[in-house]
């Protein structure tokens, strides 16, 4: 699958190359082996930089972008939601501005609806994007299993874009 192959990061894998070096590490303490402990350290090394690879995410305006390789674009309620934060705190500046508390009072409470509406867009992104992210992982894997070349790379692409729409999210609620 794309998203979990030797060039694309993933962080189950990263998870998985974590495991093994625990074991080498344990392995390289038990023997005395310093080769094997060294391995072990690389390895662990890797697995750390790979799983913090695949939580790269970019975001030009509504547009995303993830380490997968795969864009998306926010939903209606995150664009809208920006946008009445934006037109709300104007308001809010020109009433305090001229003096016009209805003004004022006006820009805030539409700011505030903006904000409630981008946060429910943000909760949709992040579950659709789980959603694809499952259906994504398991129809590659019987695509694979069938022998199904095309839909196994539909699955590997829905699998990507559910990423991206995650890591997007994640990517704002950590600002």
């Amino acid at each position: 699958m794309s998203g979990t192959g030797d060039s694309q990061p993933s962080t189950l894998k990263s998870y998985a190359n974590s495991g093994i070096a625990a074991v080498q590490g344990a392995v390289g303490s038990l023997t005395g082996n310093p080769v094997d402990q060294r391995q072990a350290e690389d390895k662990s090394a890797h697995a750390e930089s790979e799983r913090d690879a695949s939580h790269v995410a970019a975001k030009a305006g509504p547009f995303n972008l993830s380490s997968s390789g795969a864009a998306t674009i926010d939903n209606k309620d995150r664009r809208d939601g920006k946008s009445n934060q934006i037109i709300g705190s104007g308001k809010e500046f020109v009433g305090n501005t001229i003096g016009s508390d209805s003004l004022k009072r006006e820009g805030r409470d539409q700011n505030t609806e903006g904000q409630g509406q981008e946060a429910a867009g943000q909760l949709k992104d992040f579950a659709e994007g789980a959603a694809d992210r499952v259906t994504g992982t398991i129809g590659a894997a019987a695509s694979s299993l069938t022998g199904n070349t095309q839909a196994q790379s539909d699955f590997e692409n829905q699998h990507d874009k559910g990423k991206t729409s995650q890591r997007s999210v994640e990517a704002e609620a950590q600002k």
